[in-house]
């Protein structure tokens, strides 16, 4: 029997070259958006990467685009509000979610942060996929699972990307990933591969980069 949402495998020579090419090339942030009314054009193959708070994501985008820091990391969760727009070369936006899961932001800011999220997933026909980041230590979480619901709501695929591999033994990654698979199995939006990186040990990030290029 084939496993639901098995490991995506090391891509070839050629679709990983297309993938490292894709980020050699210019990464430049373009803005911070908190109203649709701020969106840039949808005129090109645009993906997003969402994960709650702390999971690694900033650190990720680092690491994808080899520049230490294009991506700032807030410290207070659900500091940063904006939705922010970074364009790969000529052909791609890659879109920087605030995180989510903080339980200590104001209701109305909250509110106001899920109103624009919704309003995002559901209004960029440019958007071919979300990457939804979980940290390989926890697991899918309640809060992770409201995101998913919103990306099948909204009709955008989802694939789940695991961080922070190297902070766990094989043992562990393994149980934690029983556990991740039967949660994104009820999703109807989610994506058949599950992507494992190490932000600090570089890993998975040729595999990551291949999938987004062949997303143009």
């Amino acid at each position: 029997m084939k496993l639901a949402f098995p490991v995506a495998e090391t891509p070839d020579d050629a679709t990983a070259e297309a993938g490292r090419k894709l980020f050699a090339g210019p990464v430049d942030f373009l803005k911070g958006v908190v109203a649709m009314s701020g969106m840039p054009p949808a005129d090109r193959a645009e993906v997003c990467f969402a994960g709650r708070s702390n999971v690694g994501k900033s650190s990720l985008i680092n690491a994808l685009t080899g520049r230490k820091a294009l991506a700032r990391a807030s410290n207070t969760p659900g500091r940063t509000q904006e939705i922010n727009f970074f364009t790969l070369g000529e052909s791609h936006y890659l879109v920087d979610l605030p995180g989510y899961g903080f339980a200590n932001a104001p209701v109305a800011v909250v509110a106001k942060w899920q109103a624009l999220l919704k309003a995002y997933l559901s209004g960029r026909p440019s958007l071919r996929r979300a990457f939804v980041l979980v940290d390989s230590r926890h697991g899918i979480k309640p809060v992770d699972e409201e995101i998913m619901t919103l990306l099948d709501r909204a009709a955008v695929p989802f694939q789940c990307v695991m961080t922070k591999t190297d902070k766990v033994n094989a043992a562990a990654l393994e149980a934690v990933l029983v556990q991740v698979r039967a949660r994104l199995a009820p999703h109807p939006a989610a994506y058949p591969e599950i992507i494992l990186t190490s932000s600090e040990k570089n890993e998975g990030l040729a595999t990551l980069r291949a999938a987004i290029a062949a997303l143009g």
